[in-house]
This record gives structure tokens, C-alpha cells and sequence, in this order.
């Protein structure tokens, strides 16, 4: 059945004793122990709608802020940009081993072909007459000849290689900088969007403050306590349905709400919410 709501403050410590039998009743407890029934007049009530509906733009505002799509376009993005720095780094340190390899090879290229023009200057000045030495050298000139080929082909190899690595590399920071510039952009729509809801929420904001002022605080304090826990504190009676869970009430609440002064604070038997009365309740 709804219920008119009663909001009791309990000290700590032990509760009351009863009276002995015949004896006297204890003192009353001192002001502010018991705030009795949450009363507020009809037009009050009415002020939390008001709240509910400020307190759901301003939940619908957030929710737009955090599912914003540039939001989730610019993580998609920095996840790109961190694939693209970790590849960057990858391909730099193979570059860089690359070209330590191809100046190794090159200068035993270098060695062979200064080895090849120091023994064919000895052949063409003919300082080797013996036929056994004249033919020695000749077969070292013919074996330097080959290890200068196997070694040029090494350099071409290498060449080709680091050609390839060159031109993933330029690839990679053309997209690393196009990304940045995508991201910029993304960045300041996002910004833009943010800054317009945060504008909304503010405006929101100040009207519930305004509103707010004009409830009194136990019913205030009510009506947050039951928002953190619902989402919706207060829905409106329309129609014998809570506007709120969207059921309808049955015979024995409308009763009980019936009978309920204007002022008393009511709520829905089902999600708990404040039900503030209207014209429109069909009571």
C-alpha cells in the first residue's frame, strides 16, 4: 500500500524504556530527536517534479558527454598513433643495425679491392719473376676476385633491404603525421561538444539550485536520499499510475492516498518514489 512517509533521527545509545505500570511517562525526548511526518503543501510537492526533471537533464547531459563519438573516435585513433610509435621504433632499430652491416660489408669490399690493386701493381710492375710465386698470386688475384663479388652481392642485398625498410618508414611517419592531424581535429570537435554540454549542464544546474532552495531540507533530503538509489526521486500520480515504476495502483493505495491530507509527502508502494498528487492523478 503507499505509504505516508515518516522520518525518525535515532541517536545512538539505548532506546527508550517504557513507563512502569502505574508509573509516570519519561520526559520528551529533546527537540530534534523526532522530525515526525515529512509535510510540504501541494505547491512544494510540485517543486519536485521540477527537480526530477533538472536532475534528468542533467543525468541525460552527462551521459552524452561520456558517450560522445569523438570520444571514442579519439581512443580508436591513440590506439593507432601507439601501434604506429611502437612500429616507428621497430623499424628505426633495424634500420639502424642495417646500416651498420652494409658499412661493415662495404669496407671489406673496400679491403678486398685495395688487396686486388696492391698484387696486380706488383704483377703489371713485375716485381714476381719466379713462375711458382707469379702463379700464387694470380690464383690469391682470382680468389680476391670472387670474395669481392660474394661481398658486393652481400652490399646490393643489404641496398635493397634498407631501400625497403627506407620506404616503410616514410610510410609510417606520413601516417604518424596525417594521424596527428586527425586527432588535433577529433580533439577540438570533442572539445567544442563538451564545452557546449558543460554550458547546458551549468544552466541545469543553477535552475535545480533554484529549485532546490524552495523545497524544505527534510524533504529535500528525502527526495536525494531516494534519487541516489532510483535514479528518479519524486514521479508524478497520473492517471492512478506512479509515472515513475509506470505501474498502476491498486484500489487499496488510491485509498490510502485518498485519505491523505494535501500536505502529507506520499510514495509509490512498488519503486518507493515520492508520488506527488496533480489534478491529473484521477483520485
Amino acid at each position: 500500500m503507499a505509504q505516508v512517509y515518516h522520518a525518525v533521527l535515532v541517536r545512538g545509545g539505548d532506546p527508550p524504556k517504557p513507563p512502569a505500570s502505574g508509573g509516570t511517562h519519561p520526559p520528551t525526548p529533546p527537540l530534534g530527536l523526532t522530525l515526525g511526518p515529512v509535510k510540504a503543501s501541494p505547491q512544494t510537492q510540485l517543486r519536485l517534479l521540477e527537480l526530477a526533471d533538472l536532475d534528468a537533464e542533467l543525468a541525460r547531459l552527462d551521459h552524452r558527454r561520456r558517450g560522445l563519438p569523438e570520444v571514442a573516435e579519439l581512443a580508436r585513433l591513440e590506439a593507432r598513433a601507439s601501434e604506429l610509435k611502437d612500429a616507428l621504433v621497430v623499424t628505426e632499430t633495424e634500420l639502424g643495425d642495417l646500416t651498420r652491416e652494409q658499412s661493415r660489408a662495404e669496407r671489406d669490399v673496400e679491403q678486398v679491392r685495395t688487396r686486388i690493386e696492391k698484387d696486380r701493381a706488383r704483377l703489371d710492375a713485375g716485381q714476381v719473376s719466379a713462375a711458382r710465386e707469379l702463379a700464387s698470386l694470380q690464383s690469391e688475384i682470382e680468389s680476391l676476385h670472387r670474395r669481392q663479388g660474394d661481398l658486393e652481392e652481400v652490399v646490393l642485398e643489404l641496398m635493397e633491404r634498407k631501400e625497403t625498410l627506407d620506404s616503410r618508414h616514410d610510410e609510417l611517419t606520413a601516417e604518424r603525421d596525417s594521424l596527428g592531424s586527425e586527432m588535433a581535429a577529433v580533439a577540438a570537435r570533442r572539445d567544442a561538444a563538451v564545452k557546449e554540454i558543460d554550458e547546458q549542464a551549468a544552466k541545469a544546474s543553477d535552475q535545480r539550485g533554484s529549485v532546490a532552495s524552495d523545497v524544505p531540507p527534510d524533504l529535500l533530503a528525502l527526495y536525494d536520499q531516494i534519487r541516489k538509489t532510483k535514479g528518479v526521486g519524486a514521479a508524478m500520480l497520473r492517471a492512478r499510475r506512479c509515472e515513475g515504476c509506470h505501474l498502476s495502483l491498486n484500489a487499496a493505495d488510491l485509498n490510502v492516498i485518498r485519505a491523505s491530507a494535501p500536505d502529507e509527502v506520499v510514495r509509490c508502494e512498488e519503486c518507493r518514489r515520492i508520488l506527488v498528487r496533480t489534478p491529473e492523478s484521477g483520485l
